[in-house]
């Protein structure tokens, strides 16, 4: 019996064997992996030249050689306890892991509508490098890592609003070129109402419109009147809808500022740089008076009139790559349907099935920039606008005021007023501005369907996300969401390779 008296003590044995198994590595082999870890950690640092970043190095050193401080405390734990830290300590790491390289190399985005078509298509899944143009040091920095502004299943800010800094972008690979594909936020989504997903400015002012016609009050045009009594008209009329807006907040929910980086993400094509002057011509852009290459799979709106008025074959569809979205716009003949050249010509050639094929003539197809002045401009003849450059000064008239009030207001945050015909910039009278931003003009390649630079202005450059690299997912929309349809000719396309 006396043998069973006493139970061996097993957590000496464990913790003498833990120790025999985790013999110390050679001294060499930690002094090589501190070394490699603050070479790393520097140069990051002299790249984004952010020296505030120094004071991690004590922490790094010990992780490596002195060890004071225990790091991994939760290993000593015992039963579930370490379980659970070690799942923590997991997540903690897949998190900053994920935020770093969000925020500084790559990011994940997808194609949400059908502007860019034919070139990119609803649900592609495109990975944007963010060093192509340089990442923007972060500008929200407490944020909550896959989360553009909103939090899943919460419903609320996924971020703190501070601290807020400046808009500083370190060097990346190039600059923005004519004719690329961009990832920016949305200029025009500095105020939001969180429960209505278009352009909140251009929502106030239809529904202050509205109200006028339903009440009666007829607005006069405002091609005719001067500038200022345009803008005028403008606000009134903005002020009344936007009282509205704010008065229903259970169908458009809380009217809310969102800041720069974390406005919504939006992808089109650049068709102009900073310092050129852009005009569109009958459908044709041009750049400093030279008429400018059409994309390949640029697409205009048409009226197609079927035998019958019979919808076309999904075989066909399929063929031409219309969407069954597209296609039942054939029945609306006074927006169309948005065809590439090549659509059209199949089209035209199956006079088994289309009667006839109209171009959509131009026409008013929702509110140009700028809202608060009728320059005449429709979406197919636009301009022309000269695109702010960096340090470049523009003598500002009563012409163009209203072209460039809201780069000076919104972006570069000065006061603007117009008065008695004069114009001031934080309160002092002037009749020139120097830019302290570049700024781009972006299109759609779906030139019909396509909220762009012709409804909400300029992208200032700190508005730039990034370019896309390739399509790493595509999923057609027109399928079951239980059972997907997977565009697998699609996958690993090059978006440079998309002209």
């Amino acid at each position: 019996m006396g043998l069973f008296t006493s139970k061996p003590d097993y957590s000496k044995i464990r913790t003498k064997k833990n120790k025999q198994e985790e013999k110390p590595a050679p001294a060499w082999v930690k002094w090589a992996k501190c070394v490699t870890a603050l070479v790393l950690y520097l140069a990051f640092l002299y790249w984004v030249k952010s020296w505030w970043g120094l004071i991690v190095v004590p922490f790094i050193f010990d992780a490596f050689i002195t060890k004071k401080i225990r790091w991994t405390w939760w290993k000593d734990l015992e039963g579930p306890g370490r379980m659970i830290m070690s799942w923590v300590d997991a997540i903690v790491f897949a998190l900053v892991a994920v935020y770093f390289v969000n925020q500084f190399f790559f990011q994940n985005y997808k194609i949400p509508s059908s502007s860019l078509e034919k070139s990119l298509l609803t649900g592609d899944y495109l990975l944007v490098s963010k060093l192509s143009y340089g990442p923007r040091i972060p500008q929200t920095p407490l944020t909550m890592p896959l989360t553009q502004h909103t939090l899943p299943l919460f419903n609320c800010r996924s971020y703190l609003e501070w601290p807020q800094w400046d808009y500083r972008r370190v060097s990346g690979l190039g600059k923005v070129e004519l004719g690329d594909i961009v990832v920016f936020n949305y200029p025009a989504g500095d105020t939001v109402a969180v429960d209505w997903p278009y352009d909140f400015y251009d929502l106030c002012y239809s529904t202050g419109q509205q109200m006028c016609q339903e009440s009666g009050v007829e607005i006069p045009p405002m091609r005719g009147q001067d500038t200022e009594a345009q803008m005028a008209q403008f606000n009134t009329i903005y002020g009344l809808g936007k009282q509205y807006i704010q008065s229903q907040r259970n169908t458009y929910g809380d009217i809310i500022v969102r800041p720069a980086d974390r406005r919504e993400n939006y992808v089109k094509r650049c068709v102009g740089l900073p310092g050129q002057r852009l005009q569109i011509k009958d459908k044709v852009i041009y750049i400093d008076g030279v008429a400018q290459p059409q994309p390949e799979l640029v697409q205009f709106d048409y009226a197609v009139y079927t035998k019958n008025n019979n919808v076309l074959p999904d075989a066909l569809c399929a063929e031409l790559g219309i969407s069954d979205e597209d296609r039942a716009k054939i029945m609306d003949h006074q927006r169309g349907m948005p065809l590439t050249r090549h659509a059209y010509e199949v089209l035209s050639s199956r006079t088994d099935l289309v009667d006839s094929i109209v171009e959509i003539k131009d026409g008013f197809f929702g509110n140009l920039y700028p809202l608060d002045h009728d320059y005449g401009w429709t979406r197919d003849n636009y301009g022309p606008v000269w695109i702010p450059q960096k340090g470049k000064t523009l003598r500002l008239s009563m012409y163009n005021i209203a072209l460039y009030e809201r780069p000076i207001r919104a972006y570069e945050g000065n006061t603007l007023e117009v008065k008695d015909g004069k114009i001031f910039i934080n309160g002092e009278q002037t009749d020139t501005y120097t830019f302290k931003m570049d700024y781009y003009w972006m299109m759609g390649d779906n030139r019909h369907n396509s909220a762009d630079s012709r409804y909400w202005g300029f992208v200032p450059e700190d508005h730039v996300v990034g370019k896309p690299l390739f399509i790493w997912l595509s999923v057609s929309p027109d399928t079951n969401p239980e059972a997907p349809t997977y565009r697998w000719n699609r996958l690993f396309k090059w978006v440079a390779n998309i002209k």
